[in-house]
């Protein structure tokens, strides 16, 4: 059952989201969505219906999850393949708030830091031979190419040789703050503070890659990562404990 804040948010992403635009137009329309969505007031009032049920918590529930890293992955709004969004949730004292490995996503992405701060680096790819190529610079690592196993949720990792990146931008995003990037685009996140951060994450586009880039420097990744997904009394209660958190100062 859709309350209102769920449909209100349903047609904002259907009105401002359209997967026919031209990529830097679908950065700019997803920005400007969870800059809207994403402040404490609205984040709040939306995630309170959802805790009381409304929505689809069955389905939403099957697709939120403890991420390796260590924060909640919770699905607050899914338009089947065009749009989902989520709220990330770094928690502190775990073990999972470090850096996560540099990747590009299946399609645009923009996240607004409701509260906490987060870090980000973008990176490029640099050749391994050729003009302009050398050997001492970026920084080394193996390259994987993860897809999602047929049937469940599960990551599957495929190495794909070694690589180098060269970083390119590094970014701090206080409370209030958004950002957006292509899918291509390679980055890493990670929260840098004691006080847990909650972000707004939106993934757009129908147009989705079919697989993503995964590039580490601490050794081989297991050619499977599996996902546990909520079940809706977790869920349910995961969606009250972000809105307490919202409501704290």
């Amino acid at each position: 059952m859709g309350g209102q804040r769920v449909l209100a948010a349903r047609r904002l992403l259907a009105r401002t989201l359209d997967d026919t635009l031209p990529e830097r137009d679908q950065v700019a329309a997803a920005h400007a969505v969870v800059a809207e969505l994403g402040s404490p007031e609205s984040l709040l009032e939306l995630v309170t219906e959802l805790a009381s049920g409304a929505g689809d918590p069955e389905a939403c529930a099957g697709l939120s999850y403890r991420h390796v890293l260590g924060f909640d992955k919770l699905l607050l709004v899914d338009s089947g393949p065009l749009h989902m969004l989520r709220a990330h949730v770094w928690h502190t004292g775990t073990d999972g708030t470090g850096r996560e490995d540099i990747h590009n996503h299946r399609s645009t992405l923009a996240s607004h830091v409701v509260r906490g701060r987060l870090c980000t680096e973008l990176y490029e790819e640099l050749p391994e031979t050729g003009p302009g190529a050398r050997v001492s610079a970026g920084i080394r690592a193996a390259r994987f190419e993860e897809t999602l196993a047929e049937g469940s949720a599960d990551w599957l990792l495929a190495p794909a040789g070694p690589a180098r990146l060269r970083l390119t931008h590094l970014g701090r995003y206080a409370a209030g703050s958004t950002y957006a990037l292509p899918a291509h685009t390679l980055h890493r996140a990670w929260c840098d503070t004691d006080a847990p951060t909650v972000t707004l994450f939106l993934e757009t586009g129908g147009r989705r890659r079919r697989h993503t880039d995964v590039f580490t420097a601490a050794g081989p990744h297991p050619a499977a990562v599996p996902k546990v997904p909520l079940n809706v009394p977790a869920y349910l209660d995961s969606l009250g404990a972000l809105a307490e958190l919202l409501r704290s100062p």
